[in-house]
């Protein structure tokens, strides 16, 4: 996914099956990650969209730590709450010792995003 610039220029803004679509918005999950990236906290994230009965899906972030740093799935969605509009606002946070990572140690994002809907006939997009 993508748009293009004043300059004609065409920046990536995600792919496509890592956007987000909840209640009808396009939330890019780079978008989110990069402001929860920011917390001094954060070794590492992902975003995903999860099921959401109302919305359709709804943005999750799933989060390791630095060694010996502390923060709270409060603190990091008040965190994401400072910058982001609040549909892009992750709804909620899982805080893990690590993220499961590939051999080339690519975050399996896919992998991570599936836990969450095993049992549901389809995602949104």
């Amino acid at each position: 996914m993508g748009t293009i610039d004043r300059e004609g220029y065409l920046l990536i803004v995600d792919r496509k099956k890592d956007i987000i679509i909840s209640g009808g918005e396009n939330i890019s999950s780079l978008q989110v990650e990069r402001v929860l990236s920011e917390h001094p906290a954060v070794l590492e994230c992902v975003v995903v969209g999860v099921p959401d009965q109302r919305w359709g899906e709804v943005p999750k972030a799933i989060v390791a730590l630095r060694d010996n740093a502390l923060a709270t799935e409060e603190e990091l969605i008040d965190h994401c709450r400072a910058t982001l509009s609040g549909f892009k606002i992750p709804k909620s946070v899982a805080i893990e010792d690590e993220l499961p990572k590939g051999g080339t140690g690519k975050i399996l994002k896919a992998q991570l995003r599936q836990r969450y809907w095993r049992g549901h006939a389809k995602r949104v997009n």
